[in-house]
């Protein structure tokens, strides 16, 4: 049995935007999960379309039951194959990825048309399909929904990756992350903090010259 995953998403920038971005998109903050990537073939064909392969490595850390599964030497590296089809004409790409390593485990393949919005055509609409699959015996159904709700969790971020790189590509400022909203949020209640200590402080000294005066006009 195969997990089945069926996704539609929308960027609001322009296909070619989202062409040129899909090539910059590594490193992001969203993204520290991926290692290295790496062009391993790139053709233009007859009728003007782009083929690539690219290898990614991404780090992945496995549930403690799925450790349990393999030696404390096994590789938690990732190794993934990505081809796409770059069709100017028409304003679609198309990609496939699969894992290279792990297959045992678990092999997750993805299937991603980008095109023309068809209610906007300023924006690009991405279609998602996603199968997860599992040959562990006795356990393939419970690596099948673990596979899958991370696949979920990684489209959000994929996506946050995008409109992050979207966003400076255009020249904007890019969203910032929950890390650095709470950051700031930290800092800016520290300021706060010492600000009210500091009032504090000069009401207290206020106070207490106000008090010494008093009792040296009954002196």
């Amino acid at each position: 049995m195969v997990k089945y995953f069926l996704g539609q998403s929308v960027l609001r920038s322009s296909w070619d935007q989202v062409f040129a971005a899909f090539w910059q998109r590594y490193p992001n903050p969203y993204s520290k999960h991926v290692l290295t990537e790496d062009i391993v073939h790139r053709e233009v064909t007859s009728d003007q379309k782009l083929l690539s392969r690219r290898l990614l490595t991404k780090t992945n850390r496995m549930p403690r039951w799925a450790e349990r599964l393999f030696p404390a030497n096994v590789a938690h590296s990732v190794y993934i194959l990505e081809d796409s089809i770059v069709d100017p004409q028409n304003q679609t790409m198309t990609t496939f990825t699969w894992n290279i390593n792990h297959a045992r485990l678990m092999v997750v393949e993805e299937r991603c048309v980008y095109r023309v919005n068809s209610d906007n055509s300023g924006w690009t609409e991405i279609r998602r399909e996603a199968w997860v699959s599992s040959s562990l015996f006795g356990v393939s159904r419970a690596v099948q929904e673990f596979g899958l709700a991370r696949f979920k969790s990684n489209v959000t971020k994929t996506m946050k990756g995008f409109e992050y790189i979207l966003a400076k590509l255009q020249g904007e400022a890019p969203p910032k992350t929950l890390v650095e909203t709470a950051k700031e949020a930290k800092e800016k209640a520290k300021e706060t903090a010492l600000a009210a200590t500091e009032k504090a402080k000069d009401l207290a000294s206020k106070a207490a010259t106000k008090q010494q005066q008093q009792q040296q006009q009954f002196v």
